[in-house]
């Protein structure tokens, strides 16, 4: 069996994400639209709002200076700090009938080669940026500052009408800076995610307001901050990122000041904010009307989710406020959440029968404890044995595969790839009223446990820490380039848990021929810590020397990450840890 839920494939009125800003700004035009908390202007918090016609105007006049430069289809890159003028560069790419590509502000995360290889991958006409960081983007490329640009649109100046075919962004994934992958998304994708991602987390509430803090280049904070309430027609509140890491408290305190409030971060957030706000300011928080705190983007852990719900219980807060979700760039963001007033569930299960692919409740003896990621809206969740291609029963594990109207159209310029690799998968024998083909191939692996869904790991070794995917193999080339006593190719980057999230693990063979002299454990990890946070934004928190030859391998000569994985965490390999963070 599998997990459905009726398709939702419209917004009534729209046909493209823009159409809101019009339906919004004819309906209630003095509403607040979005407005932005500056913590850099103040400690406490400088707000800057736009009401839903002051955003329709800037929106419509800076489509308007875009088309009648480019041309319908063209990349527009919006490389600008968070706040304002990103969320109208944003959209203005869109109304003007180009492709808007949200990316991050220049030096702001990873290294100048992924903003580079991201641009070479799309091609942008021009990018789309502030006059406080546009002399930071790279020479070469034509830079816009927003700000700049007219405020008020020409009233003789008509727009193309968009279709929902038409692509309305490109959405990087996170992991790989070496080769960007960029997910088409269509408006009738997006629009399709935004009705159900809102009917999941309680955005018909009329007085339902997003606070947000996640970066707007990223798929969910890009849906949950901006899209999800532009076509719901409700405010949305954000604040810039650092400013969270500098003081969480300012998050919990505009939820605190927003009633019915809708809000969401990845699951080290949680634990961030139970570990640093301390009790003078829980003081001052009121949480009780909070309608949803979504927890998604990395694995929920459910020490994490009991930390936050103790510490901030004497606010108000409701357990049954925590909502677990799973969701993927190339689905939009959502896929499924867990039910609405009721805690998410956590289950023990068999820790060596989850291994061998079964997920059964455990009896005795070591335990997997997983939360679960609830069921789907407006599409369809399939667990499929991936070599057969056929729909497993309940409690078997395999990959997580999506279909629904939100599921992206491929990778940009990646047509080869995306041919039934990753998009447009078909299953064999499909039965139960489950769709043949169109299926999306998460690269995940599940399961179903009554009635709900659970995600084990990951198919393709992904490295999540902080809410951010890393792929291995970068993070080992730059291990492996970063000091000649390490052999090439016989590394391993791993995650592995720990008490506040994910942990980085690099396992690497010393080269068979390098001096003695060079093979100082603790210099080695000064090298390589400094080395994989400047090009990864990555903390190492263990470095595993060993000698060569000792690193598992397959049949076929790759390096066995899985087999390097299990050896860390059942101590093998104890006695050879050079350091930790």
């Amino acid at each position: 069996m599998a997990l459905t839920s009726e398709a939702r494939t419209s917004v009534p009125g729209a046909h493209a994400l823009t159409d809101c800003l019009d339906r919004n700004a004819e309906m209630a035009a003095d509403r607040y639209s979005i407005t932005f908390v500056d913590y850099e202007a103040s400690p406490d918090g400088l707000a800057r709002s736009l009401t839903r016609a002051e955003l329709n105007r800037r929106v419509t006049a800076v489509a308007q200076w875009l088309a009648a430069r480019f041309g319908p289809g063209e990349r527009v890159v919006i490389a600008a700090p968070q706040g304002i003028e990103y969320v109208v560069g944003f959209l203005g790419a869109i109304r003007a009938g180009l492709i808007a590509v949200p990316l991050f502000a220049p030096g702001a995360r990873g290294s100048a080669d992924g903003f580079g290889n991201i641009l070479a991958d799309c091609t942008p006409c021009c990018v789309l940026t502030t006059s406080a960081v546009i002399d930071h983007l790279p020479l070469g490329v034509r830079s816009v500052a927003v700000d700049d640009l007219p405020h008020a649109p020409d009233a003789g100046h008509r727009l193309p009408a968009p279709h929902p075919d038409d692509i309305a962004y490109l959405q990087y994934t996170s992991g790989s800076t070496r080769t960007p992958s960029g997910v088409v998304l269509t408006h009738a994708n997006v629009l399709a995610n935004a009705e159900q991602a809102g009917a999941a987390y309680g955005a018909a509430d009329p007085d339902a307001v997003s606070v947000s803090w996640l970066p707007l280049f990223h798929d969910m904070g890009l849906m949950l901050a901006l899209v999800v309430p532009l076509v719901a027609g409700i405010p949305a509140v954000m604040m810039d990122p650092l400013a969270f890491l500098q003081r969480p408290y300012r998050w919990l305190h505009l939820m605190s000041s927003n009633p019915c409030a809708i809000s969401a971060a990845p699951n080290f957030a949680y634990d961030y904010c139970a570990a640093r706000i301390d009790e003078r300011d829980r003081a001052r928080l009121r949480l009780d009307d909070v309608i949803t705190l979504i927890n998604g983007s990395e694995p929920v852990r459910p020490a994490s989710i009991d930390r936050f719900n103790r510490a901030f219980a004497d606010c108000g807060l409701r357990p049954e406020t925590h909502r677990s979700s799973y969701g993927l760039a190339e689905a939009t963001v959502f896929v499924s959440v867990t039910e609405a007033d009721k805690a998410p569930g956590a289950v023990a299960f068999d820790r060596a029968a989850l291994g061998a692919g079964t997920a059964r409740p455990a009896g005795g003896g070591p335990v997997s404890t997983l939360v679960s990621c609830g069921t789907p809206v407006g599409q369809h969740v399939a667990v499929v044995d991936p070599a057969e291609r056929t729909v497993l029963p309940d409690g078997a594990v395999g990959e997580i595969w999506v279909h629904g109207p939100n599921t992206g159209q491929g990778y940009w310029g990646r047509d080869a790839e995306t041919s039934g690799r990753v998009f447009h998968a078909a299953l064999d024998g499909a039965t139960g009223g489950l769709p043949g083909s169109g299926w999306l191939r998460t690269g995940d692996l599940g399961f179903r446990h009554d009635g709900e869904l659970f995600v084990a790991g990951r198919l393709k070794d992904l490295i999540i820490v902080d809410g951010r995917n890393h792929y291995p193999q970068d993070v080992e080339e730059t291990v492996e380039n970063a000091h000649p006593a390490i052999r090439r190719h016989h590394t391993a980057a791993l995650s592995v848990p720990g008490d506040d999230g994910e942990r980085l693990v690099v396992v690497a063979e010393y080269a068979p021929r390098s001096d003695p002299g060079d093979r100082d454990p603790e210099a080695l990890t000064g090298v390589l810590r400094h080395e994989i946070s400047a090009r990864h934004g990555l903390a190492l928190h263990r470095l595993v020397l060993v000698e060569p030859g000792s690193v598992p391998r397959t049949t076929s000569g790759k390096v066995a990450r899985q087999a390097c994985r299990a050896r860390y965490l059942d101590g093998t390999w104890g006695d050879l840890v050079a350091g930790h963070g």
